[in-house]
């Protein structure tokens, strides 16, 4: 008996000894093929798992005022949750401590009382508990048990506050507190020039219209290289050569000019019902964009939101080109006295095309008065004068004087003017005499602001600029300067000549804009412009109105311009309202280097003074 036992014993443990030294064996077996038969197979694979690099996103840089406030910039956000299962949360403790983290937690979000917040934590735990335990069917065990905490991002500023609470204070363990950590592009002054400044793509990561995509690779920066390195119990990856994050741009928009601009042009697009408007403020002498808006009815909720920057987009100008017109007539000596009377009539026919009416026409008119009442057939008749015989000639001269060249504001989907084809064989003369007052043509409405402000800037051809400076962590990098499309558009002499027309569209007895633009405290000078709509290629009844001008007269400080599409009124009564009302705010806040004064009487002694300010009729036709 005991034989057999030895002998089944010794098979046993011979059994046993066998499959270890098969199993040795097999694990020789193995360690032979890495390391020997398959070694460079596995050599090469993990040269490169530890050749690898992993790219370190930059952060991304800051879109800023002319006076360093932020229009946009990469804040992080957190949303904030509590681990249940985390091991050192004991019921006992945590019905003890419960009390004042529901106090803290009333006092920062007030939409529920503490009572309620002890109520909620207390359910929503029991349910987290209850479905790891006992998964609803059909459905695996919750893995996750972390508890959002509010249903909202919080700054972090709030993140900071909820890390003071007593409860949070604690380790990890005993909290169960964590944070997810988001990075958003934000905006701080909301839909402020939101067109202009643009977004980001569905990354997240790069620019997709606006300031965002044209500066993207200067916002952007330069991505980091991490590598991996082997530890002993992982690869790892270290960064070997360091992110450089994007420049911070400083732009030209100034935060109190641009709510002045969008306000009075919403109130505007409001009164007049008016589909859409823009309005664009410009520095005469840098040709800084202090302000930019576009706002378009939103169909569904009658309100006026952001939408197409209609600034840079090309439409028929009306009148306003007349102003372009006229520098050509002065600058090649077509006019020379502006004093010198014009035969006009009220209706002319030229080339065998349509007759050009006058709304407003008179048997003769001096080239002043063309520009003052709007002549359409005193401009026709001054262009046709020197380019009646080379119809292109006058597109060419308009190239000659920097008209078509881009301005790279960096604001997507910019063009530059267009001009219809003006050959004689296919009909030129007649379209050289409608392009004469702003028809055959598409002009974005910054391209005429630019020629407006350079007849305010005795005819400095200044280009328009949307940026001024790059910096990087608060040190100045770039300082972007004032540059010229042309030095000289047009004379200082016959830019004073133009200036003189200009006020007479506001201040002459037969002005176009005499009723609406005329002020007491800033005096404005500027031109009208009304052009109709096509539809199907036939001219509809629906108007796009015009202003551009400049202030205040003697010495202009601003351009601007305004086009509004379908207004109820006139060009004066919406668009040329829409620049008094902007010239006459920052009148009153001081911007135009005069100190504000309504005071109408003197006030008696020992009383403060009273201010009245002007009231206006109420709109009507031009």
């Amino acid at each position: 008996m005991k034989q057999n036992n030895k002998r089944h014993i010794l098979w046993r443990y011979a059994l046993v000894v066998g499959a270890m030294l098969l199993f040795s064996a097999w694990i020789v077996f193995n360690m032979f093929k890495l390391t020997v038969v398959h070694a460079a197979a596995w050599n090469e694979k993990a040269k490169t798992v530890l050749d690898s690099i992993t790219p370190i996103p930059p952060e991304r840089g800051k879109l800023l005022a002319d006076d360093g406030s932020v229009l946009a910039a990469n804040l992080q956000f957190y949303v904030v949750r509590i681990d249940w299962f985390a091991q050192g949360i004991e019921v006992d403790s945590l019905m003890k401590d419960i009390g004042p983290l529901c106090d803290s937690l009333a006092a920062f979000d007030s939409s529920m009382t503490a009572v309620e917040w002890r109520k909620k934590l207390l359910e929503d735990r029991k349910n987290i508990l209850d479905a790891a335990k006992t998964p609803p069917p059909g459905k695996k065990a919750r893995k996750n048990h972390a508890y959002r905490l509010f249903p909202y991002m919080l700054t972090h500023r709030e993140y900071q506050r909820i890390r003071r609470f007593p409860f949070f204070k604690r380790p990890k363990n005993q909290s169960g507190f964590y944070e997810e950590v988001h990075v958003k592009r934000t905006k701080p002054y909301g839909a402020m020039a939101a067109r202009s400044i643009g977004s980001l793509d569905s990354t997240g990561v790069h620019g997709r219209s606006g300031l965002e995509s044209a500066l993207d690779s200067l916002l952007f920066g330069t991505p980091g290289i991490a590598r991996n390195i082997q530890l002993t119990n992982a690869i790892v990856p270290v960064e070997s050569v360091p992110a450089v994050k994007g420049y911070d741009i400083t732009t030209t928009i100034n935060v109190q000019l641009q709510d002045i601009v969008e306000n009075e042009l919403n109130k505007m697009c409001i009164e007049t019902d008016a589909l859409w408007g823009t309005c664009v403020l410009m520095e005469v002498a840098t040709g800084e964009i202090k302000a930019i808006s576009n706002l378009e009815r939103n169909k569904m909720t009658g309100e006026y939101v952001e939408n197409i920057n209609h600034a840079v987009l090309g439409y028929e100008p009306g009148s306003v080109v007349k102003t372009i017109s006229m520098m050509v007539a002065l600058e090649d000596g077509i006019v020379n006295n502006i004093e010198e009377p014009i035969v006009t009539g009220s209706t002319w026919t030229y080339a065998g095309g349509k007759p050009i009416t006058d709304a407003h026409g008179g048997a003769t008119r001096t080239p002043r008065q063309i520009i003052e009442t709007s002549s359409n057939i005193g401009m026709a008749k001054l262009i046709v004068r020197k380019y009646g015989d080379n119809p292109p000639g006058f597109k060419k001269r308009l190239e000659e004087m920097g008209f078509f060249e881009p301005f790279n504001l960096g604001i997507a989907g910019e063009t530059t003017p267009w001009f219809q084809n003006a050959e004689i064989k296919n009909g030129g003369r007649v379209t050289l005499s409608r392009q004469a007052f702003g028809y055959g043509s598409r002009i974005p409405p910054l391209c005429t602001l630019a020629m407006y402000n350079a007849i305010a800037n005795d005819g400095k051809y200044v280009k328009p600029r949307l940026f001024k400076k790059l910096s990087r962590d608060g040190e100045p990098d770039s300082i972007i300067p004032v540059t010229y499309i042309r030095e000289q558009v047009c004379s200082p002499e016959n830019a004073r000549k133009l200036r003189i027309m200009l006020h007479d569209v506001v201040w002459g007895s037969h002005g176009t804009a005499r009723h609406w633009v005329q002020d007491d405290k800033v005096e404005i000078a500027g031109k009208t412009g009304t052009a109709y709509t096509t539809s199907g290629g036939q001219y509809s009844g629906q108007k796009r109105l015009a202003f551009c001008g400049f202030f205040p007269y003697e010495k202009p400080k601003y351009s601007c311009m305004v086009l509004m599409l379908g207004a109820n009124c006139g060009a004066g009564a919406s668009s040329g309202m829409v620049l008094k009302n902007i010239a006459r705010k920052m009148y009153a806040h001081g911007l135009l280097g005069a100190s504000p004064d309504y005071a109408t009487e003197k006030p008696k002694a020992g009383q403060e003074p009273k201010n009245y300010p002007t009231l206006f009729a109420s709109m009507g036709d031009t």
